[in-house]
């Protein structure tokens, strides 16, 4: 069971208990347990499994919820949920799925016309009877009226943070049978697309029978829609199809750029094929019958004039000219990485001490950390000018005594509705390191979200804009912004726009490669509430390998000194 499917299951107890008008703190305590489970970078039930792992180390996970989660792995059932569902009708779990819908409008549809199926909702729909409940106006009954003509055939994407659970658990379950010459997961998971539709296993061995047929029976697998000598496909119990594919060895490299994509990029690639006389598919590089390449990428690419692109850039965005010309960036790896800028501590909504951080930084050898507690508008889990100001002093004893890495005394900042910080200029000019981001007025029109950001981006004592649209993948749309203002301006100004690991991937990959053809210069951050969460610099890495950025256009790659320099505050005499 990998933490998606965990993650899942309590978002479905918070559901179930929002119908049920059940309290309040107990529906924030099983959606804040989801989120924490479906963003670890480590298989939780793994963890569990191997015996030694306290589940309330999480963040947002007590005693009750991990007792359930400690079920639900080794039954394979969620105590709460089983009692649910005895209790709600299982259809409204359905209903839930479809836009426009929340627990609240599903209980008044249960409650006032009967409905508990989307069949019965289409039924009371059409009649007129919803158009005379409260809470829902014309576009909602817009909405949910698409929702129903689209009910079962929206195709699911996982979030990448959720896709990378399932690849890793089936390659190294295959691995584990052995016969396994080489392994990859190809498609839009090696492109690390920040959502993914499936996935695809491109696989070579002198056995592929044997290696199809353990694929069949891996655990998680409910379904075998086929199983032939070379492929097969199946479908996992969160709904996730995976395709294997077995091919012979001097075709692996060959298979592994074919089904990694994208289509447009592999057009192209066949454009160069055949105005060279050859042929180009998941076999290899044919001129006549011959092959001449396919054990490798790089021969493939090589075969065709081509150096070998990286599969981030392979969205026929123009990285084939640069392939051509022998001009393509060298992209940012993690190992360039030489710091993290926004993480939280258990002084603010995080689970482990400044100590805990400190130390899992260090092991991951980084030079640089900044500890970002939320300012005061976070009324949940902000800190006041005293409370961080407190904190600063301890960072200031803490780093007496450490070696090779500066914790620099910072705060994520909020950017308040009505376009001011939201603390004072005092206390913004004494910290080494200040990131500021919009967490309310969300819904402000596009000329007043623009302007706040237009407004802090010249604000002095401001170094980087964080998570700078607002978006949660799968979760939340961007703000409306005119991001291209807001990326002149940051380039002017030389504030830094964030690139967010965490559920956010924020910036995208598309607007990072606009800001940067601006002129901006990025920070990546996790935004890591625990020390686990510092993994997910990974995913920062995936979205700026895909705008194609370098070392160069992120400013935590270089050494502290450097980065200090580079900061806007640094011009106007600040730390």
């Amino acid at each position: 069971m990998q933490n998606p499917d965990i993650a899942r299951q309590l978002d479905d107890v918070a559901d179930l208990l929002e119908i049920s008008a059940a309290n309040p703190f107990r529906v924030r305590a099983y959606r804040n347990a989801a989120r924490t489970v479906r963003d670890q970078p480590d298989s939780i039930s793994d963890l569990v499994r191997g015996g030694d792992f306290d589940l309330t180390q999480l963040a947002g996970v007590g005693k009750g919820i991990a007792a359930e989660i400690h079920a639900l792995i080794t039954t394979g059932k969620l105590p709460q949920r089983q009692q649910l569902v005895a209790e709600v009708p299982p259809g409204l779990l359905e209903l839930l799925r479809l836009p426009g819908l929340g627990p609240r409008r599903v209980k008044l549809l249960h409650d006032m016309l009967g409905v508990r199926t989307i069949g019965d909702l289409a039924r009371v729909t059409k009649a007129g009877k919803v158009a005379a409940l409260p809470r829902f106006g014309a576009k909602i009954i817009e909405k949910i009226q698409a929702g129903i003509g689209q009910a079962g055939k929206a195709e699911r994407r996982l979030r990448l943070h959720e896709a990378e659970q399932y690849a890793a658990a089936l390659v190294e379950y295959l691995k584990a049978g052995g016969g396994i010459d080489a392994i990859a997961a190809a498609g839009s998971f090696r492109r690390r697309r920040e959502t993914i539709g499936d996935l695809d296993l491109v696989v070579t061995g002198p056995e592929p029978a044997h290696i199809l047929e353990r694929f069949a029976h891996f655990p998680d697998v409910t379904h075998v829609a086929s199983q032939g000598p070379t492929r097969a496909t199946v479908r996992l119990s969160g709904g996730l199809q995976v395709d294997l594919r077995a091919v012979e060895p001097g075709a692996y490299g060959a298979a592994l750029q074919y089904f990694t994509g994208s289509q447009a990029h592999n057009i192209e690639l066949r454009k160069i094929a055949l105005a060279k006389g050859l042929k180009l598919n998941e076999y290899g590089v044919f001129r006549g019958a011959t092959q001449i390449a396919g054990r490798t990428e790089a021969d493939v690419y090589a075969a065709l004039g081509l150096d070998w692109v990286p599969p981030e850039l392979r969205e026929a965005r123009g990285e084939i000219a640069l392939a051509q010309r022998h001009a393509l960036p060298r992209l940012v790896t993690l190992e360039d990485m030489r710091g993290d800028l926004q993480m939280h501590t258990d002084a603010s909504d995080g689970k482990d001490t400044l100590a805990e951080m400190v130390a899992a930084a260090q092991s991951l050898g980084y030079a640089y950390i900044a500890i970002t507690e939320h300012s005061p508008r976070v009324s949940m889990a902000g800190l006041d000018a005293r409370e961080l100001r407190a904190q600063w002093r301890a960072i200031n004893r803490l780093n007496k005594g450490l070696r090779n890495l500066r914790v620099l005394k910072s705060v994520e900042c909020d950017i308040l509705e009505t376009g001011r910080m939201d603390l004072s200029d005092d206390v913004l000019r004494e910290a080494d390191y200040v990131v500021a981001t919009i967490h309310y007025g969300q819904k402000q029109p596009e000329r007043q979200i623009t302007d706040r950001l237009l407004g802090a981006i010249a604000h002095p004592w401001v170094d980087a804009i964080g998570h700078p649209t607002g978006r949660i993948v799968n979760g939340r749309p961007p703000y409306a912004l005119d991001f291209d203002a807001v990326a002149r301006a940051a380039a002017a100004a030389g504030c830094l726009l964030e690139i967010n690991g965490s559920e956010r991937l924020d910036l995208s990959d598309t607007l990072a490669a606009a800001a940067k053809a601006q002129g901006v210069r990025f920070v990546l951050s996790t935004d890591a509430h625990n020390t686990r969460e510092l993994g997910f610099m990974r995913f920062a890495i995936a979205m700026a390998r895909r705008a194609g950025l370098t070392p160069g256009d992120i400013a935590n790659t270089g050494p502290l000194r450097d980065f200090l320099k580079s900061l806007k505050r640094a011009r106007h005499g600040g730390r």
